[in-house]
């Protein structure tokens, strides 16, 4: 059976919730792979609406085993809040269907504090991140002085472990005005949380396998898009992780060989939240009607987002460096009330045409965007379609070309937040 990796093709934002929660039924485990709780998704399923920011989708579902591979940086006091919501919302969570990479590093409060200081400093670049502490936690995973799940296993050598992070974060906080960290107090809030976070702890890479081998399907879920990849993305603007398709197999702890179909999830315009370049961006009149049509705010965070016209440029680059096979177009009936709609097709730097976009900040910056101007199909409608029947003609010639442009075919369409209004035009597990 084939193992379907699914990313965002975008900045985020993109629908994946949907996506995963419809693949889900599928799958027998759904794994998370990179990311934290910076990034939400929002399942809609008969009528009742799920939040997730760390689990993954696959909870909401009997039957299905959910993980959190060792690429995830975890809040344990997040976590177990989301974990009591759902709970609260009549979901079953427990060892016997939910496992966390008991190598998984851990977010913890000094994290949080760090991550906000810098973001509100008056100096330096602004990131636009969410203050969550997911960068600061990547950061002392990098730095080899990461607290691990298993370590709250492991009380005993726990004290050494802190301290050794605390000669980092003290100098740091001590620059920063922040008064130092009390590592027994630390210790204390850790202790205090790990019987509820310990007995989901796993080698998580030794289930992966077993279920592999057994024939069983798996999802790999990530989080955020490919455009806020720490090497691919509009760097500094980006997330702390890796986002694109290979960080599957590096964070769950199975070989790319498992990894099958990579899924793109893709939305029919553009957006982004935070800070950074965004070419297509419309900061007029159709960027607000996109983000009032489309409710473009964010699930964590509630900030607005950026909306702009479809980048063909920019998904283009992200189907060759993230390796999609087949993209799911989401929000088409955004796009409903529209007489014309723009495409970007091409940029220009500095009155240079240029088929891709630059690594260097300053050149993202200065680019400008060549459109393309399509029909649209205002006065028809797209919404609830489930067949390419139901499509307006206009509709249809517009999902053709962005499949031309990008160079990959579209594999599902989404016309609604309602997980059955989704036309299959090619099962990704029977890749």
């Amino acid at each position: 059976m084939a193992n379907v990796v699914v990313i965002g093709s975008q900045w985020g934002d993109e629908g994946k919730g949907k996506i995963v929660d419809w693949l889900s039924l599928r799958a027998d485990v759904v794994a998370r792979f990179q990311g934290g709780h910076n990034a939400g998704h929002t399942l809609v399923i008969n009528g009742k609406v799920y939040k997730l920011s760390l689990l993954p989708s696959g909870i909401v579902r009997e039957g299905k085993l959910s993980v959190i591979g060792n690429g995830v940086v975890v809040d344990p006091w997040a976590l177990m809040s989301e974990i009591d919501t759902l709970r609260g919302q009549g979901v079953a969570v427990s060892p016997e269907n939910f496992k966390i990479a008991e190598n998984a590093t851990l977010i913890l409060p000094l994290h949080q504090e760090l991550d906000a200081a810098r973001e509100s400093a008056n100096a330096g670049v602004k990131i636009g991140t969410t203050k969550r502490g997911i960068g600061p936690a990547y950061e002392d995973k990098v730095g080899r002085r990461a607290l691990r799940l298993t370590d709250l296993a492991d009380p005993d050598t726990l004290d050494a472990k802190i301290e050794n992070l605390l000669v980092h974060h003290n100098t740091l906080r001590r620059g920063l005005a922040l008064p130092e960290f009390d590592g027994a107090e630390l210790k204390a809030k850790l202790m205090e949380i790990a019987p509820q976070l310990t007995p989901y702890m796993a080698p998580v890479w030794k289930l992966l396998d077993e279920a592999r081998r057994a024939g069983q399907r798996i999802l790999f879920e990530g989080a955020q898009g490919v455009l806020l990849d720490v090497d691919h993305g509009t760097y500094p603007f980006v997330t702390s992780s890796n986002t694109i398709a290979g960080q599957a197999a590096t964070g769950s702890g199975l070989g790319p060989a498992a990894l099958s179909h990579v899924l793109g999830i893709t939305k029919a315009y553009t957006t982004r939240v935070g800070e950074g370049p965004f070419p297509t961006e419309q900061d007029n009149e159709v960027g607000q009607k996109l983000g009032e049509r489309g409710h473009e705010f964010g699930t964590v965070t509630g900030r607005k987002r950026r909306c702009g016209w479809f980048d063909a440029v920019l998904v283009r680059q992200m189907v060759k460096t993230a390796g999609i096979d087949g993209i799911a177009l989401t929000k088409l009936d955004v796009l409903d009330g529209f007489d014309e709609i723009k495409i970007c097709t091409g940029y220009r730097l500095d009155g240079e045409a240029i088929d891709y976009l630059p690594a260097n900040a300053a050149e993202q910056a200065r680019i400008e965007a060549v459109y393309e101007t399509l029909q649209g199909w205002s006065g028809e409608s797209s919404f609830g379609a489930r067949s390419w029947a139901d499509l307006p003609a206009q509709a249809v010639r517009y999902v053709r070309y962005i499949e031309e442009l990008i160079g990959a075919p579209v594999t599902l369409l989404s016309t609604s937040p309602e997980r059955d209004d989704t036309i299959l035009v090619k099962d990704p597990f029977e890749d």
